[in-house]
């Protein structure tokens, strides 16, 4: 029988009809034992995915926008619209376990301080997906875009953004899990704030991540007990070259926010630099594959 507490589901869809059927099939199959809602925010969709929700799953709360509003907004409609003491990030690409929700509740109602908690993805081929990563201080940035770290891809300094050493099978505190699965408490959502909309797409979860470990001084927990399958890219990888762009632009939006004040203004103005580079180099290798998909 469910104890009595709250579980909002909150998932933000954009035309990815067919991984949003796989994610909801896979709520009602495995949910937790907790009394739980689940809320899908539609960005205007034009796959059908709003009549499939409508006519397969009654009861999920469907709110549908007339234009595509991104993920961090998405979210917010969809969190200010809940009821649970706990909040789930959802992305429509995943596919809960038997025993994720359930769990991951657990862990969260027993650990005293914690903003969120995020945990083990993986993809389809079983293999386990880099999801943690440091916060992106210019330092850790840059020797990442200047690929230093394939000098010492474990060393914890030049390492320290992509944390290629870091152990998955483990349980730890940490500073941004992926917020393809972000369970977050009501309590520190209303001290940390929203997702800044400034972010529409990426960053906006690392934003919060950051203003909740940093300024208000909760914790963030990464568990490898509990796993989810990740599909990944399930709306990004329709608009490919676009989301690259809005990812460099969404990281410099980041550091004018964080670190403008604080930081070496040459290092970051090397790594906006860097930026364009890649996004150039990554546009330009996205335009030749489709081109050669198309001969």
């Amino acid at each position: 029988m469910p104890v009595e507490l709250n579980l909002s589901i909150c998932i933000v869809n954009w035309n990815t009809r067919d991984y949003l059927e796989s994610c909801l099939r896979s709520l009602e199959t495995y949910p937790a034992n907790y009394t739980t809602e689940i809320i899908v925010v539609d960005n205007a969709s034009t796959d059908d995915s709003v009549a499939m929700v409508q006519q397969d799953f009654p009861n999920v709360r469907l709110i549908q926008n007339t234009a595509n509003l991104g993920y961090a907004k998405g979210n917010n409609q969809a969190v200010n619209a809940a009821t649970g003491a706990y909040i789930l990030l959802l992305n429509p690409d995943i596919v809960v376990h038997p025993n994720s929700l359930t769990d991951s509740m657990e862990f969260i109602l027993s650990t005293p301080n914690t903003a969120s908690l995020g945990c083990r993805l993986i993809s389809p081929d079983g293999t386990t997906q880099m999801s943690v990563r440091g916060f992106p201080d210019p330092c850790a940035v840059l020797c990442e875009y200047l690929k230093l770290w394939c000098l010492a891809p474990k060393h914890r300094g030049i390492g320290a953004y992509r944390m290629r050493w870091f152990d998955y099978s483990t349980t730890a505190k940490v500073d941004q899990p992926m917020g393809s699965y972000l369970l977050i408490s009501r309590s520190a959502w209303e001290t940390v704030g929203p997702l800044d909309e400034q972010f529409p797409i990426f960053f906006n979860e690392v934003d919060w991540c950051e203003r909740a470990k940093r300024q208000f001084k909760f914790d963030i927990w990464y568990s490898g007990s509990i796993a989810v399958t990740h599909f990944g890219g399930g709306s990004t990888k329709q608009v490919r070259p676009e989301m690259i762009r809005e990812s460099h632009r969404s990281l410099a939006r980041y550091y004018d926010k964080h670190y403008s004040s604080r930081s070496n203004r040459l290092t970051i103005q090397t790594i906006l630099f860097a930026i364009l580079l890649d996004e150039f180099a990554q546009v330009l290798k996205s335009k030749i594959r489709r081109s050669s998909m198309a001969q």
